[in-house]
């Protein structure tokens, strides 16, 4: 268990700020197609477009919400449990031998996986995605200020539910804290084993279920008690469990799944709030209640300060992290052996060493 100590102030008026972005190389990039699991591949070979029927998530909504988050994020400049979660992902890398020239950062906490790469993984070439134009041109412009060449960046507005990038094309995919808000995550996570190279390594940080489980518990004492019933006000996330089965449905060889929760103290569920919209993090789902009544809001807060103030004054938040690990296939990966092709049964095994033991 991990606790930071994180507090934020108010929240400004959002700007909007209209800058042309430098045009992107076409050696990596082609246009936007994506692999859904409702459609799958055409009879001519081609991707079809996304046709889920399941939509959970209102996509232009957390958009919107990316463009406030890049905004916010230039006024907060220190963000300790994105900053925790990037560089536990991207610890993964001094782990692996080999090097990964060409890297695709897919949304969530881009600026924060820039900055604490550093060096790790042998990164030549590094692709920074991202739904909303405003967050690119804030982690555009926060890698000038640092003059730090070291590393090739380009910048790619672009959806990960239709990834714009062509296949066998990337050494590395990260992703940290980004693709739980996907409508079709399994589908999205086949795209990006596809736009791998083989022997490439698909990283990935998501929320899990037990994310922010006080705020779901003010959150639904309040509406019962002030509106007598029970309205979404929080996002579902994935299981620990639906972790692993996500990768081996994807495709991906050695699967690996881990987890980590942090404890975030706040000075109240207001700070809370302007924390998540600083990430980006808050309700964007396509059924929600667009008005939240002010009663219940100060029921939520005081109901959540009642039942988790700790003795310091300050409120806890559980934010759960599942991490991911993948590769794409590759013939120097261990395999399995077909089945029957034992020549020792283990009846054989137990004659020889069972009876050792016995005796």
């Amino acid at each position: 268990m991990r606790r930071i100590n994180s507090m934020y102030g108010r929240i400004g008026m959002l700007r909007r700020v209209s800058e042309k972005l430098t045009k992107q190389s076409s050696d990596t990039f082609l246009a936007s197609h994506s692999f859904s699991t409702h459609g799958g591949y055409g009879g001519d070979g081609e991707l079809q477009q996304n046709n889920s029927k399941v939509k959970i998530f209102d996509r232009d909504l957390k958009r919107i919400h990316r463009d406030r988050a890049a905004w916010l994020s230039s006024r907060h400049k220190n963000n300790s449990f994105v900053d925790a979660v990037a560089d536990n992902l991207l610890d993964r890398l001094e782990d692996c031998k080999k090097s990964f020239p060409t890297a695709l950062c897919l949304g969530g906490s881009l600026g924060a996986v820039k900055r604490l790469i550093r060096g790790r993984g042998g990164i030549e070439k590094l692709i920074m995605m991202d739904t909303s134009y405003d967050m690119i041109k804030s982690c555009r412009d926060a890698h000038e200020d640092t003059l730090d060449n070291s590393i090739e960046t380009s910048y790619l507005v672009g959806d990960e539910e239709f990834l714009p990038i062509k296949e066998s094309s990337v050494d590395l995919i990260i992703s940290s804290l980004g693709l739980h808000w996907t409508n079709d995550l399994p589908g999205s996570m086949i795209q990006c084993k596809l736009a791998l190279k083989p022997d490439g390594l698909f990283l990935a940080a998501i929320l899990g279920g037990e994310t922010l489980k006080e705020l779901r518990i003010a959150c639904t004492l309040a509406h019962m008690e002030r509106e007598g019933g029970i309205s979404p006000r929080l996002s579902p996330l994935a299981q620990v469990r639906d972790a692993g089965n996500l990768l081996t449905r994807a495709g991906f060889s050695l699967p690996g799944v881990d987890v980590d929760e942090y404890v975030v103290k706040y000075k109240s569920a207001l700070d809370l709030i302007e924390h998540l919209r600083a990430m980006g993090e808050t309700n964007g789902l396509l059924e929600r209640n667009k008005i939240l009544n002010r009663e219940t809001a100060l029921a939520t807060a005081a109901i959540y300060d009642s039942m988790f103030a700790t003795e310091d004054g300050t409120i806890p938040a559980t934010f759960q992290v599942i991490y991911m690990t993948g590769w794409r296939e590759h013939s120097s990966h261990q395999q399995a052996k077909r089945r029957g092709s034992a020549t020792v049964s283990f009846r054989d095994l137990h004659k020889q060493f069972g009876g050792q033991s016995e005796s």
